[in-house]
């Protein structure tokens, strides 16, 4: 497991006949911008949940944070960060009343969560107004930031960028890039086929397998393909 934060090994997800999916293996080092791309239905969302400890799987091993997703799922969720496609704060609260709402939950103490509400406050620009009046980009920066409070090894991201415009966007993106050169691992989804570029290396789910992966300049050159939208076209084309 050393240098892993993520280490797959035919993982697999059944549902009564269906399998969802199929005999999944990858490795994700520490630190690394990993993209997770795949259609609706192609089983990336349930492999996220095998991951993050909220659903078992049905045969095949996975460690997340050099932890066993099989019967250590309670610590995984201690060493992991989550910020999911719905907006997961909550609006009626202050950003401050939300920070240290899920500073309690993630276990700090009430200096560390003083400590570190100052800084994201400060990092972020913004003041201590009610989440609801923010706009979306700030929610979505300040739902990241959040999900990175309690320092973990791996944040998985589900469509972080979802409906915000292009230059809230890049701006995203630039926490992103911080938190890898702080050594969190990053596990992202995304719909925005130019985003996958950003990413150090990618994988593409098609009918609950993964269909491609490797870095996006690997991958362009093995599929002789001039974008990574191309790519994920052609592996979503019926055989």
């Amino acid at each position: 497991m050393s240098g892993l934060a993520i280490e797959v090994v035919d993982l697999t997800r059944r549902f009564g006949g269906f399998t969802a999916v199929d005999n999944i293996s990858f490795e994700v080092a520490a630190g690394e911008v990993f993209g997770f791309l795949g259609a609706n239905g192609a089983g990336k969302t349930t492999a996220i949940k095998m991951l993050i400890g909220l659903l078992a799987p049905t045969s095949g091993k996975a460690h997340v944070a050099g932890l066993d997703v099989k019967t250590q799922m309670d610590q995984i969720r201690t060493r992991i960060g989550y910020m999911s496609q719905r907006f997961s704060l909550y609006e009626d609260l202050t950003v401050l009343e939300n920070i240290q709402l899920y500073g309690g939950i993630y276990g700090l103490s009430d200096a560390q969560i003083t400590e570190r509400s100052k800084a994201m406050l400060a990092s972020l620009g913004l003041a201590d107004d009610f989440v609801g009046r923010l706009p979306l980009g700030w929610k979505q920066k300040l739902a990241f930031s959040v999900a990175l409070l309690h320092e973990p090894a791996v944040v998985f991201l589900d469509e972080p960028t979802g409906g915000v415009d292009p230059l809230t966007r890049r701006q995203f993106w630039e926490l992103i890039y911080a938190a890898a050169a702080r050594g969190t691992t990053v596990f992202v989804t995304t719909h925005y086929m130019d985003e996958a570029e950003y990413c150090d290396r990618i994988s593409i789910m098609v009918d609950g397998h993964i269909g491609a992966i490797g870095t996006p300049r690997e991958l362009k050159e093995k599929w002789n393909v001039p974008t990574i939208d191309e790519l994920f076209v052609r592996l979503a084309r019926p055989a």
